[in-house]
């Protein structure tokens, strides 16, 4: 199953995408710019074979539904991430709010 939901943080509308897989539930939160996502993401192939697509993303590890993502601290993040100001243990609702 898939869902959608807009979520707004600080009066600013965000879209939550979860896909339920077996054994698994891959989550993401996205906003114009880039997005966060659960520990399915590989920020290092953003950084080293993607790098020209200047992708801004951030990974949470252990979370397993949208409100724990948007609550953890990110384990790491893309260097177009860093350039924004996002960082390594930042909040993801805190990221998301520099990606707008």
């Amino acid at each position: 199953m898939i869902n959608l939901l807009p979520i707004e943080i600080n009066g600013h509308t965000f879209l939550a995408v979860s896909v339920q897989l077996p054994k698994t539930t891959l989550l993401a939160v996205q906003s114009d710019k880039g997005y966060i996502m659960c520990g399915a993401l590989d920020v290092g192939l953003l950084n080293e074979k993607l790098k020209d697509r200047r992708i801004i993303a951030g990974r949470a590890v252990g979370v397993r539904t949208i409100d724990q993502l948007l609550d953890a601290p990110l384990e790491s993040v893309t260097l177009e991430a860093e350039a924004l100001g996002i960082h390594k243990g930042m909040i993801g609702r805190d990221a998301l709010l520099k990606m707008i």
